[in-house]
């Protein structure tokens, strides 16, 4: 991880921005500690074209199958189509260990998938443990076409042939103080850039195998 000056106003400005995810013109809708309120509450967000969902804090979301699919194999939580903010503090949603295999979360857009407009904002939120059915990409996050967003989050322990951690086609991915470690894949074992982009601000992507971000250049600041 790259030493990044001014961290004292950068903390504030993060904090600040936390503050500021919400949209204050609609109610967050909260959802309890349970695997079957956040797929519920991800499926009606869906249907009204959007929402931001409060999680528990510290809660660990647990799935135990797969409750979407796309064209890229199945999906722990229904995929998301629509702008959906997951608001966490503390969070982890992760697969079980038990369970099938099956990706974590996977994100829309119209580039990729026709009559959607996925787009995944997430605070202080941990993906882990999801592992993509081979041959396809995205272990813990696959965005198809549209736009993910990581503040103070994490994407950990996740496996598929690409992009382990995260994987990008046609979209735009951001993450702001936040780490992608500890994933494995073929190739881009943290961050695989299909097409697209991938932007890095005091974000750690560390500790991936057989490395970090691929193809070799394809993220700025990922070494």
């Amino acid at each position: 991880m790259r030493s990044i000056p001014g961290v004292c106003a950068l903390t504030l400005a993060l904090t600040l921005g936390m503050v500021a995810v919400p949209n204050t013109a609609h109610a967050q809708t909260p959802v309890l500690c349970s695997e079957t309120s956040l797929v519920n509450a991800i499926n009606a967000a869906n249907a009204a074209g959007g929402d931001t969902l409060a999680l528990v804090p510290f809660c660990t979301y647990q799935l135990t199958s797969a409750h979407g699919s796309g064209p890229t194999g199945p999906v722990g939580l229904p995929p998301i189509t629509t702008p959906i903010t997951l608001l966490g503090m503390g969070v982890t949603i992760a697969r079980d260990p038990s369970a099938p295999a099956f990706r974590v979360l996977q994100v829309q857009g119209a580039a990729n998938v026709p009559g959607t407009k996925g787009e995944l904002s997430a605070v202080g939120v941990t993906v882990r443990g999801g592992s993509a059915v081979s041959p396809f990409p995205g272990g813990g996050i696959s965005n198809l076409g549209g736009t993910v967003s990581l503040l103070t989050s994490a994407v950990t322990g996740n496996t598929a042939v690409a992009g382990g951690g995260i994987y990008t086609d046609n979209g735009t991915v951001s993450l702001t103080a936040s780490s992608v470690t500890g994933n494995t894949a073929s190739s881009g074992g943290g961050i695989y850039v299909n097409s697209g982009g991938a932007v890095l601000l005091a974000t750690s992507v560390t500790g991936n195998t057989p490395d970090n971000c691929a193809p070799s250049g394809s993220v700025t600041g990922c070494t």
